[in-house]
């Protein structure tokens, strides 16, 4: 019996091998056969409904309406308005007042009655927020361009800022590169007070419960002491901006432009990202740039590459991913390789890394090197052209790839690109996405920044990757192991009290807890360390009954609140999948946690090879703008079920 036991117990583990094998194959040429033929991967990259808007929006501030288009983003934006008339961030999250009014003018301007039964919803929601006076900054700019509100309910932004000394407490280079990026040309229009054609006149009165012109609150939520003081600043400053003299204003307006120009990126746009895009198309129209410029067309066409249409609708994205998209597939794929000997999996990785050697920026000017001037270049933007703003997390995720290559033009991009991340450390030992030491906190509490995102400070999961990468050649280099223990320092600074960290660009502490679990496998910390533990622990409390792991945006709310950490109502591959590798990275494997998540990812996986999440996965700015990145639930799961063949090779 005991043989017969053994041989029965023999077979179930042989025929769950070979299930594990199927699902990896299926997965791993479904993701085959989503690469480009010049070597990169490239997945949509949704956000909420303020972009189509916006889009829409834009089109009527420039009466450049295409008819169709605008029938089309319509439809988007309809089909994904809530049951209580609003738009969320997310999907499945709660209403938000100022995608709803950017929605609810853009479905106006369509040519939606203010009468329809959706109009309706919509307005009664927003009206129960305290109407459209209480809509976020930059929300309320767009309404001023569009004579919806007098331009005292918007922050004095002034052009002029533009010649401000560099010791000054404002200053472009103390904010991040998508805020530096956003606000120059939004400068010009503000600094402008900028009309918005708005060929059919339409307006959005009956979304405000106190006349506009009448209205005293458009800056009731500033409430700390710096946020009033500078308000009282600025107040002063739009009473005396007529007294501005001419030639100071016309010079700032043309540095300002020809800062904008300089960095306008081609067809891919300033700062590859469409509120920049978006307020450089308008203002090089209010600079005087005429349609028929060959610099303006391109910029309308950096705006219309962002534009994905399906079936019946369309929809804007705030940007393109294939770096991050290809660097991550890539690993996924290094880890399938390294179970099997499949030729077309090799060749793709290959192609794939050759692709990304080909977009290494080395020498190109970019706003980081106001703070490294003296280090050499060697980082990844996230789009496909990005010179100015190379990514630090892009940059360590596409060398770690590199590293795995044993063609000495990979390697030599990798190292290069490992000595780049060693300059960008900040004083604290972690990193920021794009800039060093971009830690002027104190920014975010002027009226601008209501959405608390002007900063890009040193976040765990960024500096997780960048510790990924120079353990593996601290070895080689003992300047990389001193930068390498600094960030290990920081990250262990960063851990929260239950033993997760939190995820800046991930949704949120699952996210977290991945990068940097991964990020400090190659230390060889002994597993029963208490930290470790603490991590393991942590995840295995937040697995759900099906196996798997989810959790919604909804835990960027409150930070103190370890109660909605890790949690949804659903499980998710990308969430499972990063769980899995977290665990597994911390000796887990083995154990009955990743057992039920392998099987939970098993049992979810679609025909076609592939998994779907329905719900958001990232944010762009917590708690104000959210991403579904089309490619998680592509590459992590299929690098999840790979590294636990890996690990259980041999054992069975």
């Amino acid at each position: 019996m005991t043989q017969l036991s053994a041989l029965q117990r023999q077979d179930a583990l042989d025929t769950a091998r070979d299930l594990l094998d199927q699902a990896i194959a299926r997965a791993r040429d479904a993701l085959l056969a989503d690469q480009h033929p010049e070597g990169y991967w490239l997945y949509e990259f949704e956000a909420d409904c303020t972009i189509p808007s916006e889009y829409i929006l834009m089109m009527h501030h420039m009466d450049e309406v295409d008819e169709i288009l605008q029938a089309r983003l319509a439809n988007y934006i309809r089909a994904r308005q809530q049951a209580d008339g609003s738009w969320p961030l997310y999907t499945g999250g709660r209403g938000d007042i100022s995608c709803s009014v950017k929605a609810y003018y853009a479905l106006k301007l369509a040519g939606d009655s203010p009468d329809a039964p959706h109009m309706r919803k919509a307005r009664d929601f927003i009206l129960s927020q305290g109407g459209a006076a209480k809509a976020n900054v930059f929300t309320r700019i767009m309404l001023a361009m569009f004579r919806q509100i007098p331009w005292r309910g918007v922050p004095f932004i002034p052009v002029e800022i533009m010649l401000f000394p560099k010791w000054f407490p404002f200053h472009l280079d103390k904010v991040s590169y998508w805020s530096r990026t956003v606000m120059v040309p939004l400068f010009i229009l503000c600094s402008l007070k900028v009309k918005a054609r708005n060929p059919r006149n339409v307006h959005i009165r009956e979304l405000f419960v106190t006349p506009p012109e009448q209205e005293k609150g458009y800056f009731s939520h500033v409430k700390t002491p710096i946020g009033k003081f500078v308000l009282a600043l600025e107040r002063i400053g739009l009473k005396l901006e007529p007294f501005i003299p001419f030639p100071l204003r016309q010079r700032a307006l043309e540095k300002a432009l020809a800062w904008s120009l300089e960095r306008a990126n081609g067809e891919d746009g300033l700062g590859g990202i469409f509120p920049a895009m978006v307020n450089l198309y308008e203002a090089m129209d209010a600079m005087g740039i005429p349609p028929e410029d060959p610099r303006r067309q391109t910029a309308k066409k950096a705006l219309q590459k962002l534009l994905i249409h399906r079936d019946h609708e369309s929809y804007c994205q705030p940007c393109l991913s294939p770096v991050w998209d290809t660097g991550l597939a890539v690993q996924a794929l290094q880890e399938v390789a390294e179970g099997e000997d499949h030729e077309p999996t090799r060749k793709a990785i290959g192609k794939a890394l050759d692709w990304l050697v080909g977009k290494q920026l080395r020498d190109e000017p970019g706003d980081w090197r106001v703070r490294r001037p003296h280090l050499e270049g060697g980082g990844w933007a996230f789009q496909f052209n990005n010179t100015y703003y190379p990514d630090v997390d892009d940059t360590a995720v596409v060398a770690h790839a590199l590293l795995k290559s044993d063609r000495p033009h990979h390697r030599e991009a990798a190292w290069r690109a490992a000595r780049w991340i060693a300059g960008m450390q900040s004083k604290n030992g972690g990193y920021g996405a794009f800039d060093p030491d971009n830690t002027y906190h104190y920014l975010n509490h002027i009226p601008f920044a209501d959405h608390g995102a002007l900063l890009d400070p040193p976040e765990a999961d960024v500096s997780a990757r960048c510790v990924m990468l120079l353990a593996e050649l601290a070895d080689e280099v003992p300047y990389f192991a001193q930068v390498r223990d600094r960030c290990l320092k920081f990250l262990w600074n960063e851990q929260e009290d239950d033993g997760s960290w939190f995820g800046r660009w991930g949704t949120n502490y699952i996210y977290g807890t991945w990068s940097v679990l991964m990020g400090i496998e190659e230390f060889g910390i002994p597993g029963d360390d208490p930290r470790i533990r603490k991590a393991v622990a942590w995840l295995k409390s937040v697995q759900r009954q099906d196996g798997g792991w989810g959790e919604s945006n909804d835990s960027y709310e409150d930070r103190n609140d370890p109660a909605i950490r890790g949690r949804f109502h659903t499980s998710m591959a990308c969430h499972t999948a990063w769980a899995l590798l977290a665990l597994m990275a911390a000796g887990e494997t083995d154990s009955e946690a990743v057992r039920r998540g392998v099987e939970f990812l098993l049992r979810n996986q679609q025909e076609n090879g592939l998994w779907r999440d329905e719900y958001f996965n990232a944010p762009g700015f917590p708690r104000v703008f959210y991403l579904k990145y089309y490619g998680y639930d592509r590459f992590f799961p299929l690098w999840a079920l790979a590294r636990y063949r890996n690990e259980t090779a041999g054992r069975c």
